[in-house]
């Protein structure tokens, strides 16, 4: 029986972090939800009773701090999730800097800055910062560019947050999900002017899953990257 915990999640509302916040809330964990406005978080609320919700907007990381300092913070933090992600395709010929700045805020930035916000009760729990990266973080394809930089950036973070928190017993994780339905998914195909087929993707429950396998490992051990693929 796994000991009820709290978690901290990031893009709880759709896709992979709205499958991982369901099977946490459905086993008793508490919850606390990050959303980018107070309707989002009503939502999120609604979605998951008994939840708390933070607001801060992810696409602002010089915000961040300031937005959480006026809310109540959770006093303990077993795991910090972060899901959420944005992607925005294009050749670099063609990308102009904000549209780098915002997949870079929000991929890379934002989750470095929660990150040092969430270390003082992460390490006092000897809790778990888990990175939901994308196979774009280890390849990068033609007018990935952008987004690939910030996921290959998130690997960086993710890498030297271990070795600097080791010693606190801080565990840290990244999971790289290959193409996997979602409402993400769809803007993808659409950009790539494809059809978009759900059925011939991963199912965001499957990465629900292998991310649950790595929080749930005993403490004696410690999943460093995981990649989930396609079996289809």
């Amino acid at each position: 029986m796994v000991p009820m915990a709290t978690h901290l999640i990031t893009g709880a509302g759709s896709g992979i972090g709205a499958a991982v916040a369901r099977r946490l809330h459905e086993r008793g964990d508490d919850l606390v939800l990050l959303a980018r406005d107070a309707g989002r978080a009503r939502e999120l609320a609604a979605a998951h009773p008994g939840a708390r919700t933070l607001v801060a907007d992810l696409a602002d990381p010089d915000r961040i701090s300031w937005a959480l300092g006026q809310q109540p913070m959770p006093d303990r933090l077993d795991t910090l999730l972060h899901i959420a992600g944005i992607v925005d395709l294009g050749p670099v010929a063609e990308l102009r800097p904000k549209t780098w700045h915002q997949q870079l805020n929000t991929n890379l930035i934002a989750p470095a800055e929660l990150t040092r916000l969430f270390l003082p009760q992460l390490r006092a729990a000897q809790g778990h910062v888990l990175f939901v990266n994308s196979g774009a973080g280890l390849n990068a394809h033609a007018e990935w560019g952008a987004y690939a930089a910030s996921k290959h950036g998130l690997k960086a973070l993710a890498d030297s947050l271990r070795h600097e928190e080791h010693g606190n017993g801080v565990r840290v994780t990244s999971v790289y999900p290959g193409r996997t339905a979602s409402p993400m998914q769809a803007k993808v195909h659409s950009q790539e002017g494809k059809e978009y087929d759900p059925s011939r993707w991963i199912d965001p429950e499957s990465v629900a899953t292998a991310i649950l396998t790595a929080v749930d490992l005993p403490r004696d051990a410690e999943i460093n990257d995981m990649t989930v693929r396609p079996g289809r």
